[in-house]
């Protein structure tokens, strides 16, 4: 008799698909057993996810999309609809990290850069996969966030405040759908992890010495099959 794979039927979108933490979750979804929506601009990245997906037994669509794009979350989430009746799982990976600089030297395009992939198409993820959301029989959002939203660091602050609105966005919404019932979110840090956006905040640091994508994306999966509380907060590692 063939296991049941615990998200088995399930349908998941995982922004930022194409590396690093939003790559390794999309895999562990899809050995979970949810067919897996991998989302990112990084068209060969998430071909290179697909093929490992479907190498696993797995299935995955790909939908590349540049969240920067004023329709682009609009566009992905009519595609979905015209695909699927309902949206199991929205995990909310992609990220975008400026230089790090006093507040008084950020560089005004790229923390533009940082406000609009992680605050306002956050805002539009969650606007256009609302309705998706609501139709499953238990909606699940999980965010990726950082500690320096919650905690001011210096020389952070252009990422810093850009996850402090991401937090609150995702808290808001959890608490606005709370009497919905069926939708649940979950605010993760990863905490430090070996991938390039580490990479770039800390140059001379030994990827060795933090844990992997895949450590994350196990505890992501792990989660989704608890029945935890909504606006649920927690540090992997």
């Amino acid at each position: 008799m063939t296991e049941q794979k615990s998200l088995s039927g399930k349908i998941a979108l995982v922004t930022g698909a194409s590396k690093g933490i939003g790559a390794a979750t999309a895999k562990a979804l899809g050995a979970a057993g949810a067919h897996v929506i991998l989302t990112a601009r990084d068209v060969r990245g998430l071909e290179e996810v697909e093929d490992a997906i479907h190498d696993a037994g797995s299935s995955s669509t790909i939908a590349p999309v540049d969240l920067t794009e004023t329709d682009g979350v609009a566009r992905l989430a009519s595609a979905v609809a015209g695909r699927w009746d309902a949206l199991d799982i929205l995990v909310i990976s992609a990220a975008y990290l400026p230089h790090l600089t006093p507040v008084t030297q950020i560089d005004q395009k790229q923390f533009n850069q940082a406000l609009t992939i992680n605050v306002l198409a956050t805002q539009a993820l969650l606007a256009n996969f609302d309705p998706l959301l609501k139709r499953a029989e238990a909606g699940r959002v999980i965010g990726l966030t950082s500690s320096v939203g919650a905690t001011p660091r210096a020389f952070w602050s252009a990422y810093g405040s850009s996850k402090a609105a991401f937090d609150n966005l995702l808290d808001s919404y959890a608490q606005e759908v709370e009497k919905v019932g069926n939708i649940r979110v979950a605010i993760v840090d990863p905490g430090a992890t070996r991938t390039q956006m580490r990479a770039k905040a800390y140059p001379g640091e030994d990827p060795k010495t933090v844990k992997s994508p895949d450590e994350v994306a196990e505890r992501l999966v792990e989660l989704l099959g608890e029945d935890f509380e909504t606006r649920h907060r927690e540090r992997v590692g």
